[in-house]
């Protein structure tokens, strides 16, 4: 199966930027929808951002759509999530999970799920 392992996690200060990693495994990944979604303590789980199989369209979430950008490199396999303006409240355990259809904000669509990345915001 797909594996995924998100990286790129850290401290941060507000205002800062950041950049999530999302390297998969197997064969024909640009095949697959991915997103991103995080998780805070004592939180529900939120999506953040998708990509489309040939990185045909993106989708973000309103809370950080103008600082944030999804990407993929076909050649590595691999999804960013590239971050800026970071708030305190953009703290949280961030996740990648892909998917052999196109892209959705439900995060039980998503059939594999990465390990997670903590990133911290200090306020």
């Amino acid at each position: 199966q797909v594996q995924l392992v998100e990286s790129g996690g850290g401290l941060v200060q507000v205002g800062g930027s950041l950049r999530l990693s999302c390297a998969a495994s197997g064969r024909a990944f640009s095949s697959y929808a991915v997103a991103w979604f995080r998780q805070a303590p004592g939180k529900e789980r939120e999506f953040v951002a998708a990509v489309s199989q040939y990185a045909w369209s993106t989708d973000y979430a309103d809370s950080v759509k103008g600082r944030c950008t999804i990407s993929r490199d076909v050649a590595k396999n691999t999804v960013y999530l590239q971050m800026a303006s970071l708030k305190p409240e953009d703290t949280a355990v961030y996740y990648c999970a892909a998917r052999y259809r196109g892209t959705t904000r439900i995060g039980a669509a998503y059939e594999y799920w990465g390990q997670g990345a903590q990133v911290t915001v200090d306020s």
